[in-house]
């Protein structure tokens, strides 16, 4: 059996920063956040934010809801066990 590298790769890139693992581990603990709630707990930029979220969706990390005017993001399963991995490696 044959990993698809690329699709691999594109995981590994979702979350390759350590941003992108605040914003998991940020996640884990409270569920379903703005980009603007996750960018004011963490105190970065709204577009830093929005752009690491962005890319984590892309990579399958993230769902996306609406709710009225906001999207709330919150981790998908894939995202929990690569937190699961990260926390292993301290």
């Amino acid at each position: 059996m044959s990993m698809e590298y690329r699709k691999v790769e594109r995981i590994v890139k979702g979350f390759a920063n350590h941003n992108r693992i605040k914003i998991m581990e940020l996640l884990e603990n409270r569920p379903e956040l703005s980009v603007m709630d996750v960018s004011k707990i963490l105190k970065i930029g709204y577009e830093n934010a929005s752009d690491h979220i962005r890319k984590m969706a892309i990579a399958g990390l993230l769902l996306k809801k609406n709710s009225g005017p906001s999207v709330l993001h919150k981790l998908t399963p894939r995202a929990k066990s690569i937190l699961v991995f990260c926390k292993r490696l301290q």
